[in-house]
C-alpha cells in the first residue's frame, strides 16, 4: 500500500498553484509612461482593472519603483519615498491585444516603452536589478547643499559661525565647512543637520 498517497484536495490546489506559477513565468516585464507625478494612482488604476476585468491570469505584478531617501530640510531629517525612475511603472504581463489595451486605456498612462510601436521587454535581470536597489538599506541623504555654497551653523562649538562648504559626503550625511578660525580657514565635518544655507 502506497502511504505517499497524498488526498485529492492538496494534488489539486498544488496543481493550480504550478499552473499559476507557469504562466507566471511566461510574463515579461514591460515598461509603461505615465503622466509626470500619476505613477501611483496609475499602479492602483491598473490593479483595479485587472481584478475587475479578470486579468489576473495574464497581468501579474505591477511596480512603481521607489526607495526610501532621508531629506534634510530646516534642520529636520525625514524619510521620503522617492521615485527612483519618476514617470515608469513596471508591469509584469503577457502582452496580447486585450491586455494592452486594458494597459495602454489606463488614465494617466502615456505609452509602452519599445522600439516603434511594439512594446520591448525588459530581462528578468534588470527587473532583479531594480528591486535590490529598491531594498538597500543604506538610505541616501538627499542634499539641499552645493560645494562653494554659503552656510550658517547653527549647533555644535561652532554654532553661529559662517562657512563655506568644501565638500559633500552624501551617504554619510556629511559636509565639510571651511570655518575662518583667528583669521585661518579651517575645515570642520558637520553633520547635515548641523548648518543650513544662509
Amino acid at each position: 500500500m502506497d502511504t505517499t498517497a497524498q488526498p485529492k484536495e492538496e494534488k489539486k490546489e498544488e496543481k493550480q498553484e504550478e499552473t499559476a506559477k507557469s504562466l507566471s513565468d511566461k510574463g515579461k516585464w514591460y515598461i509603461i509612461h505615465t503622466y509626470a507625478g500619476h505613477e501611483n494612482k496609475v499602479e492602483r488604476s491598473l490593479k483595479q482593472r485587472v481584478e475587475s476585468m479578470k486579468f489576473t491570469d495574464r497581468v501579474f505584478d505591477i511596480i512603481v519603483p521607489t526607495r526610501n531617501t532621508i531629506k534634510v530640510s530646516q534642520g529636520k531629517k525625514e524619510t521620503v519615498k522617492e521615485k527612483i525612475f519618476p514617470g515608469y511603472v513596471l508591469v509584469k504581463m503577457i502582452l496580447d491585444d486585450e491586455t494592452w489595451i486594458m494597459v495602454r486605456s489606463t488614465p494617466g498612462v502615456t505609452s509602452f516603452i519599445g522600439a516603434g510601436n511594439k512594446p520591448t521587454p525588459i530581462s528578468d535581470k534588470e527587473v532583479e536589478a531594480i528591486q535590490k536597489f529598491m531594498k538597500l538599506e543604506e538610505p541616501m541623504y538627499k542634499v539641499q547643499f552645493s560645494v562653494g555654497e554659503a552656510v550658517k551653523i547653527t549647533d555644535g562649538p561652532f554654532t553661529e559661525f559662517l562657512g563655506t562648504i568644501e565638500s559633500i559626503d552624501e551617504a554619510r550625511g556629511k559636509v565639510k565647512v571651511l570655518v575662518s578660525i583667528f583669521g585661518r580657514e579651517t575645515p570642520v565635518e558637520l553633520d547635515f543637520l548641523q548648518v543650513k544655507k544662509i
